[in-house]
């Protein structure tokens, strides 16, 4: 099912606990997919910072989501629509209950 631009609920079952995994494929080229769990209904925001800490793009902006297993891909498009270079990048999910950081590698 998809739930906006990218985002997909991609499991039936209720997670027991928040969680965000590591992005796949993982250096990437030309897209890569981002996981989290959400065990309870919740507002999100998912975002894609450069190493200088910029914004680069937002995949999820507050948006009540329900529990349940998400995967959203990013095309490697800054909020702009434009490609960007190769670099390492960092994803951040942010909810009431958890924030989370992991560290992503494009390589073109």
């Amino acid at each position: 099912m998809v739930i906006g631009y990218g985002l997909h609920v991609h499991s039936t079952e209720i997670p027991s606990a928040f969680s965000l995994s590591q992005n796949y494929p993982n250096p990437f080229n030309p897209s890569t997919s981002i996981e989290y769990a959400l065990p309870e209904p919740s507002p999100v925001q998912l975002v894609v910072y450069d190493i200088l800490g910029q914004q680069v793009r937002e995949l999820a902006s507050h948006s009540l989501q329900n529990a349940g297993f998400y995967r959203v891909e990013w095309d490697r498009l800054n909020r702009s629509g434009k490609g960007v270079g190769s670099a390492i990048y960092f994803y951040k999910l942010e909810t009431p209950r958890l924030t989370h950081t992991r560290k992503m590698m494009l390589v073109k």
